[in-house]
């Protein structure tokens, strides 16, 4: 079967490269191209690809954005980021939206196509170090005391009730879990519903109480 690539990039020699890296590929197909946000998540929709190869930095916005998006209407897609260092703190958040993996820019010919070959086939393609960033982070947020003892929440919630007892504000959330200010404060405000206190310090408490913001 052929892989159905959807690449999304604003650099036309870069594009030229891929393209040609894929029409030498039998068994990968380039169904198209996308050079900003707005493009990448109206493409997806339109070509219906298998895989997209995806740049983080994008003219209109982060490409971590349109990775969300696009999965959010086809969870089916394996998004491939590619980036400029393994080492860039993006990529930790690529893979918290859903991403299946990177690919550094600049890398070889058959890294980039065993790349796309890999999460097309259901893998994960990234380093050990960046394994380990997310085990961490995942670990931490999904503790089991919090499980227990905050039933009533949704996983993201939970995540932001994490975050509050760690001492996080609504603007440094926002920055970690790459929402929104005005997101962040609609899932803080239904915490405190839920957890039936009334101040951001009375879900602290809670929330240390049963074993979060030890991370």
């Amino acid at each position: 079967m052929t892989v159905r690539v959807l690449v999304v990039d604003d650099h036309p020699l870069f594009l030229d490269g891929v393209r040609a890296a894929l029409a030498g590929a039998q068994d990968l197909e380039w169904v198209g191209e996308a050079h900003d946000v707005r493009g990448a998540v109206a493409a997806a929709a339109e070509l219906e690809p298998d895989v997209v190869l995806l740049d983080v930095g994008l003219p209109d916005g982060s490409g971590i954005d349109a990775a969300r998006e696009i999965l959010a209407a086809r969870p089916a897609v394996r998004v491939l980021v590619m980036t400029m260092s393994e080492e860039d703190e993006t990529v930790v958040s690529a893979m918290r939206a859903g991403a299946r993996g990177y690919v550094v820019k600049g890398s070889g010919r058959a890294d980039l196509l065993a790349g796309i070959r890999a999460v097309a086939a259901g893998g994960a393609v990234f380093s050990p170090t960046v394994a380990d960033r997310l085990g961490s982070f995942f670990g931490s947020l999904a503790t089991l005391p919090g499980h227990q003892a905050f039933p009533q929440l949704t996983d993201r919630e939970r995540e932001v009730l994490e975050l509050l007892a760690r001492g996080y504000d609504n603007r440094r959330m926002a920055r970690e879990l790459f929402l929104s200010d005005k997101t962040v404060r609609n899932h803080v405000s239904n915490v405190l519903t839920k957890l039936d206190v009334e101040t951001r310090g009375e879900a602290v408490v809670r929330a240390r109480n049963a074993g979060l913001g030890a991370g």
